[in-house]
């Protein structure tokens, strides 16, 4: 046990010792831009190490690995075409948000529609994040240290008492990142963590195919290969967990709203120095996300292999892989790197919920006349409390069910729906109104609502994607037709705030042209036109 913990302590403590080291003299945090962009000064590799950071964390290495046990390569789908979407990003969304000098998302909603709808969305976000994203994170977080260090043997209690403790004790690490520190901290732990978490995550695999195939690498993979073929098939059948027919509908939205709108992501973009270090960031992400199946996907793979499909519970397939194959030692380095990569998506959504709390509630509606210092400590102790309110819920998530990646996806777009169409329309749809956007929230909620326990409740099986593409366009065409009856006065242009340099980066055509190749290619080969035989 200590020759784990010893390893785990020590790397924990170093990432804590050198975000601090490296911030501690800075003033940046007693202001509302420093504490929440980092005073707009983080450079490509802290965009990109953090991007993956606060995206990359147990809920896709427990979570996304269960999945892939449960039902093979198709759930690949879910982190290939980010790179997609994170085209898009660097090409469309982010000179715009740059160029209107956006600190979050819902300001963009209140210069393009009015305050009530900016007021609105900020509390869709801040409920997704401490009903569905914090708490997922920190347990999954706490599923992986019970299965590494065996918490609730060790200290002789019940394993849900054991998930308690865990969820309190990540929550608590987290939240002192998040709220001490502010983004330049959260950035700068990310780096460090991004390097364990691309090396050590890439370990496991390589480690497992390396014993299954008795010290050779090739060997291994031949044999997991030969002996489960259907499981490196990325064309999903109509009865699978990700079924292909649903990448051309629903995939497209839960993709586009994360990397383009939710505010825990686009806040390290937003906090870029200019505009084409931005985009570097956030193409290198992309390259990047195009190969993270090797690291979330694969070794669900191999352990469905592996543990000869025995395991009663999917989720907790990556954590006894990584027991499996790693020696004692190791296995005390990799745990800090988990922690490391849930504290960071930890950490990360939740500066992003207190930037929300404190600029679009705290200032716009109860304060409005905050300085600065106001904003921030209001901010700390907003992020306190969600931080509090998270690690209450956490532990409780077990009775949802298996499938947790999943779960995620699907309770997320009840809020992500109505505030992805709204914001798309906005863009697009220069008559849609600030009514028509307030109906559209409305009506997008309820009818997603309905068409997911509606329809479960009638026993019509469709899959939730499919279902989230329908309720989509209806609320689009719910926008176009209330705003024919309230009608928006002018068109709204966007104009150049100044803020950063919006000048692109003289790369961004041939890279993003190369990105989408790649993943078209990688589609093929794991499909029944690659190397992948026809079932």
């Amino acid at each position: 046990m200590f020759i784990i913990l010893i390893p785990f302590l020590l790397f924990t403590g170093g990432v804590a010792f050198i975000s601090w080291w490296y911030t501690r003299k800075t003033k940046m945090a007693h202001s509302s831009i420093g504490y929440f962009l980092g005073g707009r000064d983080l450079s490509a590799i802290l965009i990109v190490a953090s991007l993956l950071l606060t995206n990359l964390s147990t809920e896709h290495l427990v979570g996304l690995n269960g999945s892939a046990y449960a039902f093979g390569m198709e759930v690949m789908a879910w982190e290939t075409l980010a790179a997609v979407a994170l085209v898009l990003m660097a090409v469309y969304f982010l000179p715009r948000y740059l160029k209107m000098g956006l600190v979050t998302i819902t300001e963009f909603l209140e210069l393009r529609y009015d305050k009530q709808t900016r007021m609105i969305c900020s509390t869709l976000f801040l409920l997704l994040y401490i009903t569905t994203l914090l708490p997922i994170v920190l347990y999954t977080g706490a599923i992986t240290m019970e299965s590494i260090f065996n918490v609730s043997e060790n200290l002789n209690i019940d394993k849900f008492t054991a998930m308690v403790v865990m969820v309190v004790g990540i929550g608590v690490m987290g939240s002192i990142y998040a709220i001490l520190g502010g983004l330049k901290a959260v950035a700068i732990s990310d780096l460090i963590n991004g390097i364990g978490l691309i090396i050590g995550g890439s370990l496991i695999p390589i480690l497992a195919f390396y014993k299954i195939g008795d010290g050779n690498f090739l060997t291994g993979v031949h044999t997991v290969f030969e002996a489960v073929p259907d499981r490196f098939n990325a064309v999903g059948e109509s009865t699978s967990d990700l079924p292909f027919p649903v990448l051309f509908t629903g995939m497209f939205i839960p993709q586009i709203f994360y990397w383009t709108m939710n505010q825990s992501i686009i806040q390290r973009a937003l906090a870029a120095k200019n505009l084409a270090e931005g985009q570097k960031g956030v193409l290198l992400t992309a390259f990047f996300k195009i190969f993270v199946p090797f690291i979330v996907v694969v070794p669900g793979i191999i352990a469905y292999y592996y543990f000869k499909n025995s395991l009663n519970d999917p989720d907790y397939a990556y954590p006894e892989l990584v027991k499996s194959v790693l020696p004692i030692g190791g296995i005390g380095i990799f745990a800090a790197i988990v922690v490391g990569a849930i504290l960071s998506t930890f950490n990360g959504a939740l500066n992003s919920a207190s930037t929300l709390f404190s600029i679009d509630i705290y200032k716009g509606y109860l304060k409005k006349d905050a300085t600065e210092t106001q904003i921030v400590k209001f901010g700390k102790k907003s992020g306190t409390v969600m931080a509090l309110v998270s690690m209450a819920i956490a532990p409780f998530i077990s009775m949802a069910g298996k499938g947790l990646y999943i779960i995620l996806q699907e309770f997320s777009s009840i809020f992500n729906m109505p505030i992805f169409a709204i914001i798309i329309a906005g863009l697009l749809l220069p008559k849609v109104s600030a009514k028509a956007a307030k109906i559209g929230l409305i009506s997008g909620t309820i009818l997603y609502l309905f068409s997911k326990f509606g329809l479960e409740a009638m026993e019509v099986k469709i899959h939730f994607l499919h279902r989230l593409a329908v309720a989509f366009f209806v609320t689009i065409l719910t926008l176009v037709i209330a705003s024919k009856y309230y009608p928006r006065e002018n068109n709204f242009v966007i104009k150049d705030t100044g803020t950063v340099n919006v000048e692109n980066w003289k790369y961004l055509k041939p890279a993003s042209i190369c990105i989408i190749i790649l993943t078209i290619i990688v589609f093929i080969v794991f499909s029944p036109l690659g190397i992948i035989p026809n079932r």
